[in-house]
Order: structure tokens, then C-alpha cells, then sequence
């Protein structure tokens, strides 16, 4: 499959037609290793939330009450590695292997001192962060351990998904989706050791997380460096020039995704604080949701990452009609997936929470939720994979605000009104409702084709 893969993609770059047949198995090749990998990466939050879980309800809401933070300063990172790889994946479209060499050498300077600085945040904020989460004395000297220790790993995990975006930039969905798949496996096994063997609970559920990064980030980072044909730095034929250029445009893909990625984490914390008045139960039961409905909407997310290469390699080569018919096949093939999924969900969620916690009230209200959401799942996927065709094509300003203003002014208000009257299932009744909203107006965005001019 990599080598067939490789050869479509030449195609792309070398401005030859490709059949209906081979776009379509260009996206499947691309898409599976990132969907196993996305799988396999939440069934490495699914078995931490299992293990902690078994542990009592304190351990998991202390670990649920931090977990919309972890995603924040996660998902910033990504923003500033992605401003980067879209250039990248711009530059390999137009056949310019030099230049996207030079950009990825940006991306590790800047990207190394910004996740320093985000260590730094994170490791001053660590002790007053549950209390102003609204924790309760039970819960937060555990959550406030384990952000710590989450906080420390920031260097490492931003090598690991820079060096990963690089290489599915480049075309290479492989390695980064094997190492993935590594790193869950790691999780777990150091997961056990930590928790179980040595005992050190929710502290344990961090270190071992920390250890599988350690483990995997430097052979990502070498893949990419040294090993990837076309990113692969020569310092001796190529000396290294900087220029502002490169990171100029960087700062307009990435900073309307950065302040998305705040905001949208802001409203994750603010519907905490919505969720924390309902009690441990209703945390916990919220937190093992999420990350019950993970399962299902990670193929989403693997269809979007082969969009973003496609988009972004289509789009550097000045193919515009083939870069929009990859997107509207990307995103047709995310909602008929996801589709299933919610289906699965909506059938198998009894069983989905109950692997989560032996608590039953937990695993009553859980069930619950996951069956509500269910029916929004293709409308969720609609979101996910047109926001990454948009991030290919470096169109990230206006997608940004679509997302922000469908989380605080549909979902929040929503969840605010419903909360107090039906509890925790009006908070995903709320969410059901934003995301089929979200999904429409992507789609609505995705047909007019103004995504396409954002680069130009």
C-alpha cells in the first residue's frame, strides 16, 4: 500500500490525471494507518480511564476534572506544528523538496521554544488549576499531580506530533501510524506497571503516559530528520538560512487555530464547570463519555488527516479541481463512517461504559449521554473533515470562527439552560444539538469552494 500510495502521489505532483478508482484508493491507503492509529490512541485513553477507574470515583474525576486543560495546551501545540506542515505539504505539492526542508528546520527551532514555555505555564499553574476548576478537596491534590506530571511531558509530546504531522505531510502515514500505535501499547503496559505494580494511582496513570512518550518521541523525531526521503535534513548540501517568511505565514495558519484551540478548550472548561455542580457522578460519567464517543468519531479524524495531505499537496501543485473533488469525497466517506459508528454507539453503549467503571450509577448515566449523541455523529463528521480540508488548503481564519461561535454561543447556552433541569443529559442534549448545527454550516462552507482561495 505505501509504495501504491507513493506512486499516486507522484502523480499528484507530477500533474497527471488519476481515475475515480485510484483517487479513491490514494484515500484509503492515506487514511487507514491514521485511523488505526487514532483508534489505537483511544483505546489508550479508553484503558487509562479503565485503570483509573477501577480505582474509585474520586480517582476518576480528579483525572476528569483536568482533562479539558490537558487538551488545550495539546491542542495549541498542534495548532503551531500544523502552520508549519501545511507549508510543507504546499511545497511537496509543487515539487520545491528544498524549500519544504527548510520549513520543517523552522518548525523545530520555533516549536522547540514554544513547548519549553508551555512547560513552564503548566508547571506554575499545576497546584491552583483543580481548585479553579471548582474541584473539591477530595479530588484535587491528585489532579493537581497529575497535571504536573502531564506538564513536563509537554517538550517530548511536541516532538512526537511534530515530527508525526512532518511525515504525514510528506505522504508517509505509516510510520507515524506504527509509532502511534506503539506509544498506546507502551501507555499501557507502563500504566500497569505504575499503577498496579508500584501503586502510585492517578500520579501513576501520568507516569506512565510520560514514559511511553520518552520512549517513542526520539525515534519519530529520527524517522523524520534523518530517514524520510524527501524531509530528511542535509545541513552539508543545504545550509540552514532563516527566514521570516516561513514563519510569518506559519503564525496566519496557526494562529487562528491556536486561539480556536484556547477558546474551544475554554468552553471544554466551562462546560466542567457546568458538569462539577452535578457531582463526582456525573464528572466521572461525563469524562468516561468522552471518552467512550472517542471510538467512534477517531475514524473522522483519520479520513480528515489524509484530507489535510491531500488538500495540502493538490493545493500546492495548482490542481484546484482535483484538490476540491479530494474534499468532497473525503468528507462524503467521513459521515457514511461515522454514521456506522453512531449506530454501534447507540447499540453497544451499555457495554462501552461498563468496561469504563463497575460504579452503576457511572455506567447508567453514561449509557445514557453516549446513546444522545449518537445521532449526531455524521453531522460531527462533516466538521471534522471539512476542517481539515480548510487547514490544507491554509484556510483556517474563518473555519476557526465557525467553531467558536457554534461551541460558546449554541452549545454553552444550551448546556447552561438545560443543566439545572435535566442534569448531565441536558449538557449532551446540548451537544447533540451544536454539532449537527457545526456539521451543517461546514458543509455549507465546503460547497461554496471559498476555502480554495485562502492560499492564493
Amino acid at each position: 500500500m505505501t509504495k501504491r500510495s507513493d506512486a499516486l502521489l507522484e502523480k499528484i505532483r507530477m500533474g497527471q490525471e488519476m481515475r475515480k478508482m485510484e483517487k479513491f484508493n490514494l484515500i484509503v491507503g492515506l487514511s487507514i494507518p491514521s485511523i488505526l492509529a487514532q483508534i489505537t490512541t483511544v483505546m489508550m485513553f479508553f484503558i487509562d480511564a479503565s485503570m483509573v477507574g477501577h480505582l474509585g470515583a474520586e480517582a476518576s474525576a480528579s483525572i476528569g476534572l483536568i482533562e479539558s486543560t490537558t487538551w488545550l495546551m495539546g491542542s495549541v501545540m498542534s495548532a503551531m506544528s500544523m502552520g508549519f506542515s501545511v507549508q510543507v505539504a504546499h511545497f511537496i505539492g509543487a515539487n520545491d523538496f528544498r524549500q519544504a526542508r527548510q520549513v520543517f528546520q523552522h518548525a523545530l527551532i520555533c516549536g522547540g521554544i514554544f513547548s519549553l514555555l508551555m512547560c513552564l505555564v503548566g508547571v506554575v499553574i499545576h497546584h491552583p488549576l483543580p481548585l479553579w476548576l471548582g474541584g473539591g478537596a477530595d479530588i484535587t491534590a491528585d489532579a493537581s499531580l497529575y497535571f504536573l506530571v502531564y506538564a513536563l511531558t509537554l517538550p517530548l509530546i511536541f516532538l512526537f506530533h511534530l515530527s508525526s504531522s512532518m511525515l504525514k505531510s510528506s505522504g508517509d502515514m505509516h510510520t507515524p501510524s506504527g509509532l502511534s500505535i506503539l506509544l498506546c501499547i507502551l501507555d499501557v503496559v507502563f500504566n500497569y506497571l505504575f499503577i498496579y505494580i508500584i501503586h502510585l494511582g492517578v500520579l501513576g496513570a501520568a507516569l506512565g503516559t510520560a514514559s511511553a512518550y520518552l520512549v517513542t518521541s526520539v525515534p519519530m523525531l529520527w524517522m523524520a530528520v534523518f530517514k524520510n526521503k524527501i524531509l530528511a535534513l542535509q545541513p552539508s548540501k543545504e545550509p540552514f538560512t532563516w527566514l521570516w517568511d516561513y514563519v510569518t505565514k506559519a503564525l496566519k495558519i496557526s494562529l487562528p487555530m491556536a486561539v480556536q484551540s484556547i477558546l474551544m478548550s475554554g468552553a471544554q472548561v466551562v462546560s466542567t464547570l457546568i458538569v462539577a455542580p452535578l457531582g463526582n457522578i456525573a464528572i466521572a460519567a461525563n469524562s468516561f463519555a468522552i471518552t467512550a464517543e472517542s471510538l467512534c468519531y477517531m475514524p473522522g479524524y483519520g479520513i480528515g488527516e489524509a484530507a489535510t495531505t491531500l488538500v495540502g499537496q493538490t493545493h500546492g501543485a495548482g490542481r484546484f479541481d482535483l484538490c476540491k473533488n479530494f474534499a468532497h469525497m473525503t468528507v462524503g466517506m467521513g459521515m457514511a463512517i461515522m454514521a456506522v459508528m453512531g449506530l454501534i454507539m447507540y447499540i453497544f453503549a451499555p457495554e462501552m461504559i461498563g468496561i469504563l467503571s463497575p460504579v452503576e450509577e457511572i455506567r447508567a448515566l453514561g449509557t445514557q449521554v453516549l446513546r444522545i449523541e449518537a445521532f449526531a455523529e455524521p453531522f460531527f463528521a462533516a466538521a471534522i473533515v471539512t476542517y481539515s480540508v480548510c487547514v490544507g488548503a491554509g484556510d483556517t481564519l474563518k473555519p476557526a470562527i465557525m467553531n467558536l461561535v457554534s461551541m460558546w454561543c449554541v452549545r454553552l447556552t444550551m448546556a447552561a439552560m438545560l443543566a439545572p433541569h435535566y442534569g448531565l443529559k441536558g449538557v449532551w442534549i446540548a451537544m447533540a444539538v451544536e454539532l449537527t448545527f457545526r456539521g451543517s454550516m461546514f458543509l455549507v462552507r465546503l460547497f461554496r469552494g471559498k476555502w480554495l482561495l485562502a492560499m492564493k
